[in-house]
């Protein structure tokens, strides 16, 4: 391979460690600055764009987190090791984590990036501890690293940049169809401004409201528990010496699916409520057939009000959460979600939310369909492009 050199990992890169204030300090949290920890990275997102904690400049000064800028890396090293993101504006981290930051000299940051990600499963490899996995700045020093020149590195980080990037504008299509959704269910539904016979705001065209036991409500409407629209079942659990390994998603009390079976138990769309666990009441829709296990789930066997179903649950969510029952292993039940009290609409009203909200979340399943073949395409040509396998 001509131009393509070798260096150690440490010569390419220099390793930052994070650290935490001091939690009993009010004054060092909740300032302006960013403080990133390993449940702040989003999937296999490139970047990490809002972390759930920030810190205050007193914060930064009295410990040893440091301040990451934009186009640094940050790769998780103890118990997960190796999840990563790129930087897109200072932020400080925790000391679970590594920054890298790119010898410019040397080797192009974005190119680094995709680089160390072809790198995770040896940097795995070679972690050690007794109680969670660890890798040390020994661990990166003993990676060896086979590089192009700088501008064969831009030439391929440009490729597979914007795939991601691709990804990334899907996502927040997505996040803002999200928003839509939830705003017109707020509009309708907590406004009481749907649209009256000549297509105006309800409420505010005069529409007549009349009293009920959450006050004034539009004619015709009606108060009552969820479970008297709409009865969610209860998932069958699966062990993992039953499942085949297949690419049907196996929903059980986790944010994501705890594996991959060879067939569902659902149709499509299905929306998931968590049954067990720290996540117990977690909502989500999944826009393939998938297993439902350790969850309850609604799908078009159950209601054809799917997709009213899931805005009215994601609009609940936090309610949802407050109906948690058992200290040591938190749990939700159909029971639960069926005791949510709503104001249900006329039947007219809900057939034309349900078919807006098709609408919105068939585009939103079509960007995650897209994302997925996107991701696939990434993950070839990686490391096609970074073994030199694929010349540009």
């Amino acid at each position: 391979m001509i131009e393509w050199k070798t260096y150690r990992y440490t010569e390419i890169a220099d390793l930052i460690g994070g650290g935490t204030p001091k939690t009993s300090e009010p004054l060092y949290w909740d300032g302006d600055i960013p403080w990133l920890s390993v449940k702040d990275f989003v999937g296999d997102s490139k970047y990490v764009f809002s972390t759930e904690k920030h810190i205050t400049k007193l914060g930064l000064e009295n410990s040893s987190t440091k301040l990451l800028q934009k186009d640094d890396i940050i790769i998780s090293a103890r118990g997960t090791v190796g999840e990563m993101a790129m930087i897109p504006f200072p932020m400080s981290f925790n000391q679970s984590c590594f920054g890298l930051r790119a010898n410019g000299d040397l080797v192009d940051p974005h190119f680094l990036y995709y680089y160390t990600k072809t790198k995770v499963k040896e940097l795995k490899g070679n972690s050690h501890g007794s109680v969670f996995d660890t890798i040390t700045r020994a661990t990166f020093d003993n990676i060896i690293c086979l590089l192009p020149s700088l501008e064969e590195q831009r030439r391929i980080a440009g490729i597979l940049g914007a795939i991601d990037d691709k990804i990334e504008n899907n996502r927040r299509i997505n996040t803002n169809l999200e928003l839509q959704a939830q705003a017109l269910y707020k509009q309708w539904f907590v406004d009481f401004e749907f649209p009256n016979e000549e297509g105006k705001p309800y409420k505010t065209s005069g529409g007549k409201m009349v009293d009920s036991e959450l006050g004034q409500i539009p004619e015709g409407w009606r108060v009552q528990t969820f479970g008297d629209l709409i009865k969610p079942q209860k998932g069958k659990n699966i062990t993992r010496a039953q499942v085949t390994i297949g690419s049907v998603p196996v929903v059980a009390g986790g944010l994501m699916p705890s594996c991959y079976h060879n067939t569902s138990n659902t149709h499509c769309p299905v929306v998931t409520i968590s049954a067990s666990g720290a996540n117990a009441g977690y909502v989500k829709m999944y826009h393939m057939p998938i297993w439902a296990a350790d969850c309850s789930y609604i799908d078009d066997t159950i209601s054809k009000y799917v997709h009213f179903a899931y805005v009215f649950l994601t609009y609940n969510q936090t309610s949802i959460y407050h109906k948690q029952q058992g200290c040591a292993q938190p749990h939700i039940y159909p029971s639960h979600l069926m005791e949510l009290q709503f104001i249900c609409p006329t039947l007219d009203i809900l057939d034309k939310f349900e078919s807006w909200s098709k609408k919105i979340y068939k585009l939103i399943g079509t960007n995650i369909q897209e994302n997925e073949t996107l991701a696939t395409l990434r993950d070839t040509l990686l490391p096609k492009l970074m073994n030199g396998e694929i010349k540009l």
